[in-house]
């Protein structure tokens, strides 16, 4: 129980400066910016994806736990943290080097989901101005820092830190909870689920991908480098996978019924890449 509760604390203790980053540049925004420099981010958000599914290909979910935190108050569009969610692979990029992976391998799977991310972010970015009629959404910073319980006439220091604090305390309680249920039914149990098993094998891996704890992405990573995952099932797991990022949008974006969708594209966005790359018989 102490070793659950340890290893919960110092993951969520990883993210506590990107945390602490994106609510003192949201802060900022609010209270110091203007409408001048709110209204420049919400016009480069046609380039977010790309930028976007560039960040989140560095190691850990760092950055997704950030572009949770930015969509809730509409700093960034749905595009670019679908690029972002979908470039994240967590655990991957540290278990590769540490097994001795080469370069050409990595920068093959970290280009293809970069590739990927950017090409579903444009793509939704497009579909959902259409149909809003309209290229952006207004800024919610105001409403998400009501929602919230704002200090902020203390200050945008400290009322940052206090969102962050916030924050990580919410992910410590949901990551010990989900350390314990993954230590109960074994990495085991979860590499069988997947193992040999054609398309099959792309849904359920996307599924785990969507677990937000990092065994899920050690366990894909590991069986892919054992040679008993496919190259599909593999992407599958990794794109859905977005670390914390989930969990914190679940906290902060007050509109569950968005939030379910999310998590549905996301996942079926998974899938579907893992089960083309497998028809096309794409290897890594």
């Amino acid at each position: 129980m102490l070793d659950v509760i340890l290893d919960a604390f110092w993951d969520c203790v990883k993210l506590l400066p990107f945390l602490f980053l994106t609510y003192l540049v949201m802060e900022y925004l609010e209270h110091k910016a203007g409408n001048k420099m709110q209204d420049a981010i919400q016009k480069s958000g046609k380039f977010g994806p790309v930028i976007g599914s560039i960040l989140g290909a560095f190691p850990q979910c760092g950055f997704s736990a950030a572009a949770s935190n930015l969509y809730a108050g509409r700093i960034i569009t749905m595009g670019t943290l679908f690029a972002i969610y979908l470039s994240t692979s967590d655990e991957m990029l540290p278990i590769m080097i540490s097994e001795n992976v080469g370069a050409t391998l990595i920068l093959k799977i970290i280009g293809c989901k970069i590739m990927i991310g950017m090409a579903a972010g444009l793509l939704i970015d497009v579909v959902i101005s259409r149909l809003l009629k309209k290229g952006r959404e207004d800024l919610q910073i105001e409403h998400m820092c009501e929602q919230h319980h704002c200090h902020c006439e203390e200050g945008i220091f400290k009322s940052a830190l206090h969102h962050t604090l916030e924050i990580f305390f919410y992910l410590l309680l949901v990551t010990v909870a989900f350390n314990m249920v993954i230590g109960a039914i074994g990495e085991d149990f979860l590499a069988s689920l997947i193992l040999n098993r054609p398309v099959v094998g792309e849904l359920i891996a996307g599924a785990i991908g969507l677990i937000p704890n990092c065994a899920a992405s050690v366990v894909i990573t590991q069986l892919y480098l054992n040679g008993v995952l496919s190259a599909g099932a593999m992407m599958s797991g990794l794109l859905a996978g977005s670390g914390v990022g989930i969990l914190v949008l679940l906290r902060v974006n007050d509109n569950p019924k968005e939030n379910a969708k999310i998590i549905m594209l996301l996942y079926a966005l998974g899938v579907l890449a893992g089960i083309l790359i497998e028809a096309l018989g794409i290897c890594f």
